[in-house]
């Protein structure tokens, strides 16, 4: 495995997964950087006030295994912590969103998303909270239809029955490419309260180099699904391109944009993001000497990694491995890594999907031994709560 940085500075904004982040005007990223908007109310430990000198993490991190949340979940996917410390958490093949108690792990499904079609590696992907989802209850979700990716927002009303707490869906984006393969599907939003969006090429590898596609892509819309304001190119949803399948977002305590990418025979990606970059696929996998093309923060073999969600605490990015079935701590000094990768729970629990900020040095760790791909052991699949450092 070969390390690699890069000198780029990136713009975009702490990632939020419960409510009460600050209002801004929705304008865009700073090139230095810095966010038109301040984060409060985030994953405790996930944000450093403005001005702050930055710290690098110690070379070695380490990793415990504190406790394990729940068990028998079917393909999970998607996570999204409420502010309670129960989680939400999507089906892929099923369509449905559960809740976890995440004190007992007692399971609670909110509903079955109408419209997943559910096919190859397709179904109801990421989800992530409406940034006012204290008073408008919206949960958001990604997922495959029978035409097309798109995303989606319910209303999740806890006072009616299991079952039937989730509101008829409202389509706020539509259109994105569709494949037995490469469907994206993580979501997030960010402080300046736009929704982000990693999509794949659906094995179409021409799509990422075309700017007029959203395949390959990370997007950048309004929570109504319109081209945020400030975006790189004029009346476009999208961000940065030349991607092929992206699975993980995440932001830095200096509001970086970080997204992890399955590469295909060769090298996995963790990249920093800067606005209107070409990230290179199909012509680049992994590093490249063309200077257009923005390289890297790091870079594994696929048999490595084969990364998915990606999380960030205590000074470093931690990232899941579906097909390496190790969690990866990266730590970063800006947005660069300032020390080589560390793996940790190799083949201990299988295949790693998501992994999110769980406050201070925690984080959930979610296991995909259920997705046709794996072996399933009993009692999968699972959340974990991690102790990291």
């Amino acid at each position: 495995m070969q390390r690699r940085a890069v000198s780029a500075v990136l713009a975009a904004a702490a990632l939020l997964l419960t409510a009460g982040c600050s209002s801004g005007d929705g304008g865009p990223p700073g090139e230095d950087g810095s966010a038109t908007a301040t984060p409060t109310g985030t994953a405790a430990g996930s944000s450093l006030p403005e001005g702050s000198p930055e710290e690098t993490p110690p070379a070695k991190g380490s990793v415990k295994v504190a406790r394990t949340v729940a068990t028998g979940l079917s393909t999970p996917w998607g996570l999204a912590p409420l502010a309670d410390g129960d989680l939400l958490v999507s089906s892929r093949d099923e369509a449905t969103i559960t809740r976890v108690d995440g004190r007992t792990g007692e399971k609670t499904e909110l509903g079955e998303v109408p419209g997943v079609s559910p096919s190859g590696e397709g179904g109801l992907l990421g989800i992530a909270l409406s940034p006012e989802y204290a008073s408008d209850h919206m949960v958001y979700a990604y997922f495959t239809s029978a035409s097309d990716n798109r995303i989606v927002r319910m209303i999740y009303d806890k006072g009616k029955p299991a079952g039937e707490q989730l509101g008829a869906p409202d389509t706020v984006f539509r259109g994105i490419p569709k494949g037995m393969i490469h469907n994206g599907g993580r979501i997030a939003f960010g402080p300046d309260r736009m929704l982000y969006a990693g999509t794949g090429e659906s094995g179409d590898t021409g799509l990422s180099q075309d700017k007029e596609s959203l395949g390959g892509k990370i997007l950048r819309l309004t929570p109504d699904g319109e081209p945020a304001p400030g975006n790189p190119f004029p009346d476009s949803p999208v961000y940065s391109y030349g991607h092929r399948n992206v699975q993980g977002l995440a932001w830095d305590g200096k509001q970086r944009l970080f997204a992890s990418e399955f590469g295909q025979d060769t090298w996995d990606e963790l990249n920093a993001i800067k606005p209107g970059d070409n990230y290179g696929w199909p012509e680049a996998e992994g590093e490249s000497d063309d200077g257009g093309f923005h390289n890297p923060v790091d870079q594994w073999t696929t048999d490595e990694a084969s990364p998915s969600g990606i999380a960030y605490a205590e000074g470093s990015i931690w990232m899941a491995g579906l097909g390496g079935e190790r969690l990866w701590r990266i730590p970063l000094k800006g947005a660069e890594a300032s020390a080589d990768p560390q793996a940790f729970l190799e083949e201990e629990y299988g295949r790693l999907r998501t992994v999110a900020p769980a406050g201070k040095n925690k984080l959930w760790l979610v296991t995909s031994n259920t997705d046709g791909r794996g072996d399933p052991k009993e009692d999968d699949d699972r959340i974990l709560e991690l102790e990291v450092s």
